[in-house]
C-alpha cells in the first residue's frame, strides 16, 4: 500500500512517521512538506520531498499510484489571512481533485474542532453547526465543504476533526506554558478555571489516522470527533502538571472580562503570540463527543488530559536545549512570547 501524507515535516507528520510501518512499510511512504526535513529525524526509507499543496501540477504527480492520502498540511491561525485560505481551502481543492484524477483509494483529512466556533452546548456532535471563528476556523469548515463535494464524486474521504492534540516534541504555545511551570510561575487561567476543556494526545490522533487508512471504506467515509476520552476542569488537569513538576508553580484565577480585552489589544499590536480562538474559548467549556470514533472506527483513546500534559511537559525538560525559537507557524518550535515574558517576570 502507498501513503502519502502532506504537512510531513510538522508536529503530526513527524508521529505518523514513527507508526507508519503499521499501515505499510516504511519504503512505501513518501511524506511532503513545504517546511524543511530534520535530517535523520525520519526513517531512511521513508521518501521526503518538498512541495507546496499549493501547486496542482505537483499535488497531481505525486498521488499517481497512492492507494491513501493523509493530508495535514494547513497554514496554522498566525499565518496570513491569504496564505491561511490559500494552503487550508485551494490546497485542499487540488488535493482532492488530485486523488480523484488519480483515482486514490482514499483520503483522509485532517479539519479539526474549530469548527463548531464557540457554542454554548456541550458534548459535540459530528452534526452540530458549523461556525468559524478568525480565517483558520473558516478556512477548516470551508476545507471540509470541498470534501463533501468530492465525496458526491466518487472519493471516499475520512474527515477527522481532532481537538488541541499534545504529546513528545509539541510545542509552540504550550511551550510557553511549560516554560512558566519549569520557571515555578503562577499560572493564570482566563476565568475561574473550573470549565472542562478537552485534549488529546497525539499518539492517540495517530492510532485514529491508521485505523482510518485501513478499514473498509464504507466505515471511514464520514466524520469523526477525535479527544480524550477523560478530562476535568482546566484548574485540575493543569494543576495535576504543576504537582508532577514540583517547581512551585500553581494555577491562579483571572476575570474573563478584563482579560480577554487585554489579549486582543496586544494581539492587534503584535505583542503577543495568543491568538483570539485560544484566549477566546480558555474560559469556556470545550470538549466533544467521540462515540461515532468508537463505535464505527474501533478507537480507544489511552491518555487522559493530565496525562498527555505531563508526557508533553516530560519532553520538553528532556530536550529543552534543543528547542528552536521563532514565530507562531508551526508547533515543533517554541514561540516567542513577546510581552507575555514581563508578565512573567511580575507573576
Amino acid at each position: 500500500m502507498r501513503v502519502i501524507v502532506t504537512g510531513g515535516a510538522g508536529f503530526l507528520g513527524y508521529h505518523i512517521a514513527l507508526k507508519i510501518n503499521e499501515i505499510t512499510e516504511f519504503k512505501n511512504s513518501l511524506f511532503f512538506d513545504i517546511a524543511k526535513f530534520e535530517e535523520g529525524e525520519l526513517d531512511k526509507d521513508i521518501s521526503c520531498v518538498y512541495g507546496d499543496v499549493r501547486d496542482l501540477k505537483q499535488m497531481k504527480d505525486i498521488t499517481v499510484g497512492a492507494d491513501v492520502v493523509i493530508h495535514c498540511a494547513a497554514a496554522l491561525p498566525l499565518w496570513k489571512k491569504k496564505d491561511i485560505f490559500e494552503t487550508n481551502v485551494e490546497g485542499m481543492r487540488n488535493v482532492c481533485e488530485s486523488c480523484l484524477k488519480n483515482k486514490v483509494g482514499r483520503l483522509i483529512f485532517i479539519s479539526s474542532t474549530s469548527v463548531y466556533g464557540v457554542p454554548d452546548v456541550h458534548p459535540l456532535f459530528e452534526y452540530h453547526p458549523s461556525v468559524g471563528v478568525g480565517p483558520y476556523g473558516i478556512s477548516k469548515i470551508q476545507a471540509e465543504e470541498i470534501c463533501e463535494e468530492y465525496r458526491k464524486k466518487g472519493l471516499t474521504v475520512a474527515i477527522i476533526r481532532p481537538k488541541s492534540f499534545i504529546g513528545t516534541a509539541r510545542l509552540g504555545v504550550f511551550q510557553i506554558l511549560y516554560d512558566w511551570v519549569e520557571s515555578g510561575t503562577k499560572i493564570p487561567i482566563i476565568g475561574n478555571g473550573k470549565n472542562k476543556y478537552q485534549l488529546l494526545e497525539v499518539d492517540d490522533l495517530v492510532d485514529a489516522i491508521n485505523l482510518a487508512a485501513t478499514l473498509p471504506p464504507e466505515k471511514i467515509n464520514d466524520t469523526f470527533n477525535i479527544g480524550a476520552a477523560e478530562y476535568r476542569s482546566v484548574n485540575e488537569d493543569v494543576g495535576a502538571m504543576c504537582e508532577y513538576a514540583k517547581s512551585g508553580s500553581r494555577v491562579m484565577s483571572t476575570p474573563s472580562w478584563l482579560v480577554k480585552p487585554v489579549l486582543r489589544f496586544f494581539e492587534i499590536l503584535n505583542l503577543s503570540p495568543l491568538y483570539k480562538w485560544i484566549y477566546g474559548t480558555a474560559d469556556t467549556d470545550s470538549y466533544v463527543s467521540i462515540e461515532k470514533a468508537q463505535n464505527t472506527l474501533g478507537w480507544k483513546p489511552k491518555y487522559s488530559n493530565s496525562q498527555a500534559l505531563i508526557r508533553s511537559y516530560q519532553w520538553y525538560l528532556d530536550n529543552k536545549n534543543k528547542i528552536q525559537k521563532g514565530t507562531g507557524i508551526t508547533h515543533r518550535i517554541a514561540w516567542k512570547q513577546g510581552i507575555l515574558s514581563l508578565f512573567k517576570k511580575i507573576l
